[in-house]
């Protein structure tokens, strides 16, 4: 399990959108559980990525726990700005 955090200048919604877009049918094919405003949560291939976004002064951060997609969700924290 991994659980790693990120600040970025995008809105949580922004986020959590990119986050669906990566991990989603339109990227590494996980099912998308369940998501709203701030977070997302995606099951398949054995594992499960959480994604959860919060407001800060500078735009959002970003925390991810991941359950054997480690190396994607560091992929994902690499891409988002």
């Amino acid at each position: 399990m991994l659980k790693i955090s990120r600040e970025t200048k995008l809105k949580p919604q922004e986020a959590v959108k990119k986050a669906v877009a990566f991990f989603g049918h339109g990227g590494y094919g996980l099912e998308l559980k369940a998501e709203d405003d701030c977070t997302a949560y995606f099951k398949g291939g054995g594992g499960s990525v959480r994604v959860i976004a919060a407001a800060s002064k500078k735009g959002s951060s970003v925390d991810i726990e991941s359950v054997e997609w480690d190396y994607q969700a560091k992929q994902f924290f690499d891409k988002l700005k």
